[in-house]
C-alpha cells in the first residue's frame, strides 16, 4: 500500500523591502546644481548653472547609512 502524500506547503512571500531614505542634499536625483562664478578675485555670481555630481551619495540619490 502506498504512503500517502503529504499536501504541498505554500511558501509566504517575502515582506517588501523597505524603501531607501533619499540623500538631504540633491532630494535623491544624484545631481546638484552650482552657480557659476566669472573673475579671479571677486568671483562674481553669473545667472548660468551648471550641474555636477552630489558628493554626499555620490550620484545614487541614497543617504548615507553611517
Amino acid at each position: 500500500m502506498p504512503a500517502a502524500k503529504k499536501p504541498a506547503t505554500r511558501r509566504k512571500p517575502a515582506p517588501p523591502k523597505p524603501e531607501p531614505a533619499k540623500c538631504p542634499d540633491c532630494d535623491g536625483h544624484g545631481e546638484i546644481t552650482e552657480a557659476v562664478r566669472v573673475g579671479a578675485r571677486k568671483g562674481r555670481a553669473t545667472d548660468d548653472h551648471q550641474t555636477g555630481l552630489c558628493l554626499t551619495c555620490w550620484g545614487t540619490g541614497e543617504a548615507a547609512t553611517d
